[in-house]
């Protein structure tokens, strides 16, 4: 028997009949998906159809990057503020719904606790799923640069964040200084940790919790450890996770497939635990989902998990490369 699991990101389908959800995930069983990333909370019908196709749920959490109304309505300090001292309670980085709260707050920690608690107590859930556990992207992947109108080859303040007070707070309670009058913020190696860790320390209560209520705790994360590292303070190798699904978005990176390959040999180095390397459909070319998903299956991963809706042909793809 395979120990392979084959996934897709997905969000609720509110619209659809409880029998065109049955269908839908009938069909995903049938072309080889094994497991479904399903976003925004619980929605129980949905969930059902999941679990009535023989497929895995895990319930797809946005971890750090949090708009709620009530965070919003009661808890504006709980954002992170740039080094430029912009919160993104309302002035939020690159789009709209970039609304980044403290990883370090234990206010915070303490509320995605209770939001990993309240998934993982579901008996339709079998694991949940991490999103977001990260800080804002200080750099962006090279080919968004032009997108934005950006020259990132240096951290800019405006995307360098948290000078929020709670997290300088705690950081001047541990070190003595204060990152807001830090000359080189950017290159100081000590507050540069103390964020990984941050991050670090929020996944550890997080799985804890997930793992009190017997279910497992997966992550999407960025392409390797050292680019996650680089670019949102991200140090997911240290991370007591029971599996990974790396963002190897190569077309984000102006990357070619063969660089899905490269990642994942850095990343079956990094970690233990089963990789699912995850692949950004819309942007592949004919013939390309098949050469990547043999590639990283090639390169060590346990299976892949599929970002945006694929077209007919892709479907036909990935049966043949997982065949």
């Amino acid at each position: 028997m395979s120990t392979h699991k084959f996934w897709i990101w997905t969000g609720p389908s509110k619209s659809l009949t409880a029998a065109k959800l049955k269908e839908k995930y009938i069909t995903l069983a049938g072309r080889g998906i094994t497991g479904v990333f399903l976003e925004h909370g619980i929605y129980e019908p949905e969930c059902e159809a999941i679990k009535a196709a023989g497929l895995e749920m895990h319930s797809w959490m946005w971890t750090t990057n949090r708009g709620d109304q009530w965070i919003r309505d009661n808890h504006p300090e709980w954002y992170q503020v740039s080094r430029s001292g912009k919160s993104c309670f309302d002035k939020p980085p690159y789009v709209d719904y970039y609304r980044w709260v403290s990883p370090v707050n234990p206010a915070v920690q303490d509320y995605l606790v209770s939001k990993v608690q309240e998934l993982a107590s579901n008996p339709l859930v079998d694991g949940v799923h991490l999103d977001y556990v990260r800080y804002p992207d200080v750099i962006l992947p090279r080919a968004l640069w032009k997108k934005y109108g950006l020259d990132q080859t240096e951290e800019l303040p405006d995307y360098d964040f948290d000078y929020s007070p709670a997290t300088c707070e705690a950081y001047m309670k541990l070190y003595g200084e204060d990152p807001r009058q830090m000359k080189d913020p950017a290159h100081n190696q000590q507050w540069l940790h103390f964020r990984y860790d941050s991050v670090t320390k929020l996944v550890n209560r997080l799985v804890e919790a997930s793992h009190n209520l017997k279910k497992p705790v997966t992550a999407a994360v960025f392409p390797t450890p050292s680019q996650a590292r680089k670019i949102c303070r991200q140090d997911w190798d240290k991370w007591p996770l029971d599996a990974v699904c790396p963002m190897i978005y190569n077309s984000f990176y102006d990357q070619g497939i063969e660089w899905i390959g490269d990642c994942m040999r850095e990343n079956i180095g990094a970690v233990k635990i089963p990789i699912y390397a995850g692949l950004y459909l819309p942007d592949f070319k004919e013939g390309e989902l098949e050469s990547a998903v043999k590639l990283a299956l090639r390169r060590g991963a346990r299976g892949v998990s599929l970002f945006g809706g694929p077209s007919e042909e892709q479907w036909k793809e990935f049966t043949r490369a997982i065949g």
